[in-house]
């Protein structure tokens, strides 16, 4: 009776991921030939064989992988401050949720703009406060270490609700009880924390930090707006790297290749994050 009951969940999963990800493995092992036409031709692999010598992608990977690590790193942080804030009984606490919210309800292609504009030179509000002390201005989107930071800025402000929102279900289903008992035990706030709000939250924390991965290696819209992935590329993700071979120089077959080295790549970081929870909770257990 379960099976019957997850068959319309199971045919969905299949229609929107196995079977696109059959399709690129597909393409993968072929090639358009501008000199048949655009004809699909096999290549044998070749595609698979340039992936693993193409240099740019795995300078594409290291700064995906890098910009996913850093960005829901500090989303996790701050998203935990923001669902114990909201945690809170006060007045207006309803309203401050909304607002809390409202980043990541917006469209992130909205959002891009508006943060191309916040970082614009010399009209932006960034750079005419630079003005007033400095005549040298930051460039910061013509300048490449400034322009990753500033990409990973517009990502936190984004998604850290997000997370904030899956923490704040989880602080909901602790007990009062616990903190009670553990008060009239001697422990403080602060060790309350540590002893039962992070343990019991891990479960939530490893949900988001999958979604979080996953949105985030796979960041598209924001780097092309906001950066286009440069300067000199110094922003550009796997996802946007597969988007100029396809749409530019009409190579769908590495593209899906791109695009499949990027996912097995993701799933080695998320079984790297399954792991580090699972010794985690061992540690934590091992102790009580």
């Amino acid at each position: 009776m379960n099976i019957i009951l997850l068959l319309p969940a199971i045919f969905l999963l299949c229609l929107v991921f196995f079977i696109p990800l059959l399709r690129y493995f597909w393409l993968s092992l072929h090639a358009y030939s501008v000199s048949t036409g655009l004809e699909l031709i096999p290549n044998g692999g070749v595609n698979w064989l340039r992936l693993l010598e193409d240099d740019r992608f795995w300078i594409t990977t290291f700064q995906t992988v890098r910009f996913a690590c850093v960005s829901v790193s500090v989303e996790v942080v701050l998203a935990i401050f923001i669902a114990l804030l909201l945690d809170q009984k006060f007045k207006g606490i309803g309203i401050a949720r909304a607002l809390t919210l409202l980043p990541w309800a917006l469209p992130t292609t909205i959002m891009a703009l508006c943060w191309r504009w916040i970082f614009n030179t010399p009209n932006g509000p960034i750079e005419r406060l630079i003005s007033l002390v400095s005549n040298e201005p930051l460039n910061i989107l013509s300048d490449p270490h400034l322009a990753w930071l500033a990409t990973v800025l517009a990502d936190i402000w984004k998604t850290t609700p997000f997370i904030a929102l899956i923490l704040l279900a989880g602080l909901q289903t602790i007990s009062k009880d616990l903190y009670e008992a553990f008060r009239l035990e001697g422990g403080g706030k602060l060790q309350a924390f540590f002893t039962i709000t992070l343990p019991l939250l891990r479960p939530y924390l490893l949900i988001s930090l999958m979604f979080r991965l996953a949105q985030s290696f796979g960041v598209f819209d924001l780097i092309q707006i906001l950066t286009g992935g440069g300067p000199a590329g110094s922003t550009e993700s796997v996802a946007t790297y597969a988007y100029i071979n396809a749409m530019r120089f009409l190579d769908f077959g590495y593209s899906s290749t791109i695009i499949l080295g990027g996912f097995i790549v993701l799933l080695l970081l998320s079984l790297f994050a399954m792991v580090f929870y699972v010794y985690s909770r061992k540690i934590f257990i091992s102790k009580l």
